[in-house]
C-alpha cells in the first residue's frame, strides 16, 4: 500500500491488535475515545488484525472516510506489539512497515551535519 498522501499527512499507528470487523465508525469511535485523536484531522490511522496478515488504514478525505483494507497472500506485518496503545511514525517508518519491516530499525546510516574538511 505504497499511495501517495500529502507530506504534511501526520500517521499513527495503533499498537497491538484490533478487531478486524470494525468498519469505519468503529475506527473512528476508537481513535476518538481511547486515542484522544481526531478522526476528522489530516492523519493516517493505521490497524492491524492478531494474525499480523490485515491491516485498515483510516483517512478522512474533507467529505467522507477512506477505508483502505490490505490482505497479505504470504507474510505477515512486523507491527509493534508494545504496550503503548497509538504511536505517531514517520513516512521512512510508514514505507518500512509496508515492505515487511520492522518500524525500529535496529541500525540504520545517521545523517551528519555540515562538517568542514582539513
Amino acid at each position: 500500500m505504497l499511495i501517495r498522501f500529502p507530506d504534511e499527512i501526520r500517521i499513527y499507528v495503533a499498537c497491538g491488535y484490533t478487531d478486524m470487523r470494525k468498519q469505519i465508525d468503529g475506527l473512528a469511535a476508537l481513535v476518538q475515545a481511547n486515542f484522544q485523536l481526531d478522526p476528522f484531522s489530516k492523519s493516517l490511522f493505521l490497524f492491524c488484525g492478531r494474525k499480523r496478515d490485515r491491516m485498515k488504514v483510516l483517512f478522512w478525505e474533507g467529505d467522507g472516510f477512506l477505508l483502505l483494507y490490505k490482505r497479505l497472500e504470504n507474510g505477515t506485518y512486523q507491527w509493534p506489539k508494545t504496550q503503548e496503545d497509538v504511536r505517531e511514525i514517520t513516512p521512512q517508518q510508514y514505507r518500512w512497515l509496508m515492505e515487511g519491516l520492522a518500524i525500529d530499525q535496529k541500525k540504520m546510516i545517521k545523517t551528519v551535519e555540515n562538517k568542514r574538511l582539513l
